[in-house]
């Protein structure tokens, strides 16, 4: 998989991450990316002795993807209209 701008991916970049490092990818909290990880919503491993979580960069780059994919399902299903917003 080519590498993306933005994204984790290229020359000098690891081919895992950790889950703060992806937490900080998806700007959200390393505690939310845990619980994508345990549900088996985003692909990881487990090493060594003390069971260390990581994240592939490609698989973070194809969770991010099907997330695009799944919103735009979803607004497409769910058309927006003005009386959703509060003014």
């Amino acid at each position: 998989m080519a590498a993306r701008p933005g994204s984790p991916e290229g020359p000098g970049s690891p081919r895992f991450l950790t889950l703060a490092d992806v937490a900080e990818v998806l700007n959200t909290s390393s505690a939310q990316v845990y619980a994508l990880v345990r549900r088996g919503e985003l692909p990881a491993i487990k090493i060594g002795g003390r069971g260390q979580w990581r994240v592939e960069a490609s698989r973070l780059e194809d969770y991010i993807a099907e997330q695009y994919r799944q919103t735009e399902q979803y607004v497409a299903e769910h058309p927006f209209e003005e009386s959703d917003v509060d003014l």
